[in-house]
C-alpha cells in the first residue's frame, strides 16, 4: 500500500465550468502524492471495480480447471472490464495526463465535442450505416 500511495498523481485546483467551451489549458493542475487512488476514499463504491477484476480472473481459472468454458469466459470478460475500468476509475477526470506538462491534460470536460457536432455526427450515422450494412 505505501508503493500506490507514493506514486504521484494529478488534482485540478481551479474550477471547472461544463458549460463554457472546451480548452484544455483553462485549469490549474498540481501534482500530489496518492492522488490517483483518491477517488478510491471519495466514493467507496468504486472499490467494486478493482474487486470485479480480482473475482472475474480467479472465476476464470477455476472455470478453466473445471472445464467450465462458458463460465471461464464470462470470468475473464469480467475481469478485462475491472482492469479497464480500474484504469478509468483511478484517472478520472483525467483521460491523458500530460508528463511534461500536468495543465495539458486531457480531462472528460477538456474532451467533449459541441452539441452542433454531435448533431452533424448523429445525422451522418444515421444516413450511412444503413448503407453501409445493406
Amino acid at each position: 500500500m505505501w508503493l500506490a500511495s507514493s506514486i504521484q498523481g494529478y488534482v485540478i485546483t481551479s474550477t471547472i465550468d461544463p458549460n463554457a467551451l472546451p480548452n484544455p489549458m483553462d485549469k490549474t493542475v498540481v501534482t500530489e502524492t496518492g492522488a490517483w487512488l483518491k477517488n478510491y476514499s471519495l466514493y467507496p463504491a468504486t472499490m467494486a471495480v478493482p474487486a470485479a477484476a480480482f473475482v472475474g480472473g480467479l472465476l476464470a481459472l477455476v472455470a478453466a480447471w473445471f472445464n467450465k468454458p462458458l463460465t471461464a469466459f464470462v470470468g475473464s470478460s469480467v475481469n478485462m472490464l475491472g482492469i479497464i475500468g480500474t484504469a478509468g476509475v483511478s484517472l478520472f477526470p483525467f483521460v491523458m495526463p500530460s508528463s511534461s506538462d500536468p495543465r495539458s491534460s486531457l480531462t472528460v470536460w477538456d474532451s467533449v465535442s459541441s452539441h452542433l457536432t454531435l448533431g452533424l455526427m448523429l445525422g451522418a450515422t444515421i444516413i450511412f450505416l444503413p448503407l453501409i450494412i445493406i
